[in-house]
C-alpha cells in the first residue's frame, strides 16, 4: 500500500515537472518569437501641433514606451496637425507603413467620426489596431476671468464668442451641441491651431473655450488655474471629474430621454481619450508587442513621476479593451446615431 502512494506520488511530481517545462519552453519560444525592435526606429506621429494637450501626452509616452519594446528602439516624436486630427488618422489608417513601425495619437473624437458619415473619415475603426489610451477626456466650457459669463445660466442670456479649430473637433462641436440641449448662445470661430486656441482666450479675441478636455487645459495651461484665470461652467461625462465636483454635469441637465442616450454614445469617446493605434494590417506580433510595451509603461514609475511632472491624467484603457468598446459603438443604433450626430451639428 505505501509503496502503491510512493509510486503515484513519484508519477504525478513526473507529471508536474512536464508539464513546468513544457510551460517554460513555449513561454521562452513565444519571447524568442516575439519581434525585436533593435536597431529600428519607431514614428510617434501625434495628430495635433506641437504645444497642445494631445502632443504632451503624445511625447510622454514616447520618452518612455521604448524601455518596454524588445530591442529598444528609438521612438521619434513628429507632429502631423490638420482637420481637427482627420489628417493623421487618415495617413495612419491608410498610407503608413505596416510594419509595426507606426504609432498614431488620434483625436478622441474621430473614433466614432466615420459612423457620422462623414466622408473625409476615410477609415473603419473597427480595423484599426487600438494600442490603448492614457486616459479618459471628458470635456469642459470655460470663460475668461474679464468676462461676466460666470455660470452656465449666464450663457443662456447673452452670445458668448469661443475659440475653436476644425468643424469637427470638439471644440466645434461641444458649444453647439450645448445651444440645442440647452438653449445656451456660443457662438463658434473656428480656424484656430490647438496652441492659438488658448491663446485667443488670453488675448481676449474670444471670451472662452468649450469643448477642451479639462486634463488638456491642465497639462497645456496649469497657469489658468493656479492664477484662477478662468471659470468653468460645465462638464461632459457620466459623473463629475475629481476636482470639479460642484460643476453641472451635461448629462444631468438634460430631460430627453433618447437625447441621454445620445450623450451616452458620444461618451465612447471620452473614455477612450488618448487613443493611440497601430494601421490596419500591422502583423498581429507587432501589434501584441507594442500593446504590452504600453500596458507595462502605463505602471512605470519613471513614467509616472514624469507624468506628474508635467500634470497629465493617468487613468490608462488597454489597446484590447479599446477594440472592445469601438465594436459596442458601432452596435449602436443607428437612430441613437443620428441624434448624436444631429447634436454634433448644432440641431
Amino acid at each position: 500500500m505505501i509503496a502503491s502512494q510512493s509510486n503515484g506520488i513519484r508519477s504525478a511530481l513526473r507529471f508536474g515537472i512536464v508539464i513546468g517545462l513544457f510551460a517554460a519552453s513555449a513561454a521562452m519560444a513565444n519571447a524568442q518569437n516575439a519581434p525585436s525592435y533593435q536597431g529600428k526606429q519607431i514614428r510617434m506621429v501625434i495628430s495635433s501641433d506641437a504645444g497642445g494637450g494631445y502632443d504632451v501626452y503624445g511625447r510622454a509616452l514616447a520618452r518612455h514606451i521604448a524601455d518596454h519594446i524588445p530591442g529598444k528602439p528609438d521612438v521619434v516624436s513628429e507632429n502631423m496637425p490638420g482637420a481637427s486630427g482627420l489628417t493623421a488618422t487618415n495617413w495612419g489608417a491608410n498610407i503608413a507603413p505596416k510594419d509595426g513601425t507606426v504609432i498614431v495619437l488620434s483625436y478622441n473624437a474621430l473614433v466614432v467620426e466615420p459612423l457620422f458619415g462623414n466622408s473625409k473619415a476615410k477609415y473603419d475603426s473597427r480595423e484599426i489596431q487600438w494600442v490603448g489610451s492614457i486616459g479618459k477626456q471628458q470635456q469642459i466650457c470655460l470663460t475668461w476671468h474679464t468676462s461676466p459669463v460666470k455660470t452656465i445660466d449666464d450663457a443662456k442670456t447673452r452670445e458668448v464668442l469661443v475659440s475653436a479649430t476644425g468643424a469637427t473637433g470638439n471644440s466645434a462641436t461641444v458649444p453647439k451641441m450645448l445651444n440645442v440641449l440647452l438653449g445656451t448662445k456660443f457662438k463658434v470661430i473656428g480656424g484656430y491651431s490647438t496652441s492659438e486656441m488658448r491663446l485667443a482666450v488670453e488675448r481676449g479675441e474670444v471670451e472662452g473655450v468649450c469643448g477642451l478636455s479639462y486634463s488638456t487645459v491642465k497639462a497645456s495651461s496649469p497657469q489658468w488655474f493656479q492664477d484662477n484665470n478662468v471659470t468653468i461652467l460645465i462638464q461632459t461625462g457620466a459623473a463629475p471629474q475629481a476636482g470639479l465636483e460642484k460643476v453641472p454635469v451635461l448629462i444631468n441637465l438634460v430631460k430627453d430621454a433618447e437625447a441621454k442616450q445620445a450623450l451616452k454614445f458620444l461618451g465612447y469617446q471620452e473614455e477612450m481619450g488618448r487613443p493611440f493605434f497601430m494601421p490596419p494590417g500591422t502583423p498581429k506580433e507587432n501589434v501584441a508587442v507594442i500593446r504590452r510595451a504600453f500596458d507595462e509603461t502605463m505602471k512605470d514609475p519613471a513614467f509616472l513621476a514624469d507624468a506628474e511632472k508635467v500634470r497629465l491624467e493617468v487613468n490608462p484603457m488597454s489597446g484590447e479593451d479599446m477594440q472592445k468598446l469601438v465594436g459596442e459603438a458601432y452596435a449602436t443604433p443607428p437612430a441613437i446615431i443620428k441624434r448624436a450626430a444631429d447634436l454634433k451639428q448644432g440641431k
